[in-house]
């Protein structure tokens, strides 16, 4: 662990956890505000050009660092990694290395060779002491992501024309973490390693894209005429970065922008649909790897009732909350492992329905509740978010609605700093929660929940990832399928390892899957190429005029 908490990882992605959900709020709130004068770069009709607008916001370029969504859409447009996925596909296929890995026997060293035409944005010869360099600085300089390979990797050395990497443990999705937008590498000059040493508005890199200028409001892409793999169907990328989701509304529709991502409210989006025959512009849907769910913590009584949380669990109606409060722009999902895998199984819609307030009273009955003993459920989420406001009243409405007497809901909330620190130390017992994965790979929607590093089958998890989760779930046998699973390089073996997993946790619900987030791209006539990849990343590179 490098002398950071078990916790860590999860403290990372509740602070993205966070800024997404305020930046979605914030959308809904001002939705009628003022539309925003400034004008991106280049313009709609400017054809060697694509200009983008979003409301995402970019922190840092620096891959050391960079932990939201939309600067890892930028590192990934200007940067290269050792792996990658075939476009439109999840086949992950070599990049800045020449071929897939080879493993030692006991699955702790990767070998990965190395191109040798590959150039940096400034000139300086790709080299693999480079990729080292770049690597040891994203774990030593105390990065927001760093922990995802501190954790994991022992040693790094630089061979000729090739990297080998030790690991401190068997990790089979490892060339799938390698293709995380921070591997990227950086030339020796102008970086450092050291804590805290970072570059947050500039970047060099070896990818199709050069950083042209970087601020607040704006960021300019110029191609990179020296790149080595495949050109940019477009000349360069103009993206303006809007205060609202109303201004970028306004922008799209007033024909300032080739392309609007990120993120428009369930009403625009809705308006954006019915008009797109006669408005002149396509409309891009896709699924996303962004799951949500709610810890049942078990450190609490009536939670440590396995009756009660199967209760819970039949009472949560999907449908309703995608069509009341999504108008149909999210998914139903019923496994902690969202539905783009192949392993995915609906097991919670197997095991308990959807709103099934006849199943959740015999729960409820075999836990001793009834009338004259009414049960309390008590729901949290982060004041921020007017979404998970809507959810929980939406979901209060129905409980009590389908089980009178019998179950009361209140709804409380916190705010987001405060709600995420108090969820690991066990003070709620019920939170609507998300989770943005760091790679593609169903030991990201499984490790993080299900295992603990330290507990007990009586005093549960005390230390570890369930603990950081608010579930505070432990059990031996998962602990030991994860295990299973990560030191398996069998795919088929390691699928049905995952299919034991997911009927674990709807035998034991220490969470209660929710709903999945569906993605939106709106694009103009003329403008092709435009996809959301199946791994979520957003390939610039495609998008022609």
């Amino acid at each position: 662990m490098n002398g950071f908490p078990l916790s860590r990882s999860l403290s990372r992605r509740r602070f993205l956890q966070f800024v997404t959900l305020f930046t979605v709020c914030f959308a809904l709130i001002v939705g009628c505000a003022r539309p925003q004068s400034q004008a991106p770069a280049g313009s709609a009709a400017n054809s060697d050009r694509v200009t983008m607008g979003t409301t995402l916001k970019a922190r840092t370029v620096d891959p050391a660092d960079a932990y939201e969504i939309f600067p890892g859409i930028l590192l990934y447009n200007m940067g290269d990694r050792l792996y990658t996925y075939k476009p439109g596909t999840t086949e992950l296929q070599p990049q800045l290395a020449t071929e897939l890995p080879q493993i030692s026997s006991d699955g702790l060293t990767y070998t990965i060779p190395l191109r040798t035409e590959v150039t940096f944005h400034d000139g300086t010869p790709f080299t693999a002491e480079a990729m080292k360099f770049s690597l040891d600085r994203f774990m030593q300089n105390g990065g927001r992501p760093a922990f995802l390979l501190s954790e994991k990797v022992d040693s790094i050395t630089a061979g000729n024309n090739e990297i080998t990497i030790k690991l401190k443990t068997p990790f089979a999705a490892f060339p799938a973490l390698l293709t995380f937008w921070g591997t990227t590498p950086v030339p020796q000059q102008g970086y450092e390693i050291g804590a805290g040493k970072f570059n947050p508005d500039r970047f060099v890199g070896t990818g199709p894209y050069k950083l042209a200028s970087f601020s607040t409001d704006s960021i300019r892409l110029d191609v990179n005429e020296n790149y080595w793999g495949e050109k940019p169907a477009n000349q360069g990328i103009d993206i303006q970065l809007y205060t609202s989701a109303a201004n970028l509304y306004n922008a799209f529709k007033t024909g300032s922008l080739d392309v609007a991502y990120q993120t428009l409210d369930p009403d625009q989006i809705a308006s954006l649909q019915r008009e797109a025959g006669q408005g002149g512009w396509q409309v891009i849907e896709a699924g996303t790897t962004v799951i949500n769910y709610m810890p049942l913590n078990q450190k609490q009584a009536p939670m440590n009732d396995l009756n009660v949380r199967k209760a819970v669990a039949a009472m949560i109606d999907r449908n309703l909350i995608n069509d009341r409060v999504f108008q149909g722009q999210a998914e139903p999902l019923y496994s902690m492992i969202p539905t783009s895998f192949d392993i995915y199984q609906p097991v919670f819609k197997d095991a308990f329905g959807d709103g099934d307030f006849a199943k959740a009273k015999e729960f409820l009955a075999a836990a001793g509740f009834s009338e004259s003993k009414p049960f309390e459920l008590e729901i949290w989420y982060p004041s921020s978010s007017t979404t998970r406001s809507i959810v929980a009243n939406t979901l209060k409405e129905s409980i009590e609605r389908g089980l009178p007497g019998l179950v009361t809901v209140s709804i409380n909330s916190a705010e987001a700093a405060t709600l995420w620190e108090n969820v690991e130390k066990g003070t709620y017992p019920a939170v609507l929660s998300n989770w943005y994965p760091d790679f593609y790979d169903a030991d990201t929607f499984v490790e993080p929940f299900l295992s603990c590093a330290k507990g007990s089958t009586d005093g549960l998890c005390e230390a570890g990832q369930s603990q950081s989760q608010g579930s505070f779930y432990f059990s031996e046998k998962a602990n030991q399928l994860i295990a299973d699973q990560r030191a398996e390089t069998d795919q088929a073996a390691r699928d049905k390892i995952f299919a034991e997993l997911q009927e674990l946790l709807a035998t034991d619900v220490p969470y209660i899957p929710l709903w999945q987030n569906k993605d939106f791209v709106f694009a103009r006539q003329g403008v092709s190429n435009v996809a959301i990849e199946p791994t979520q990343q957003f390939l610039l590179w495609k998008i022609s005029k």
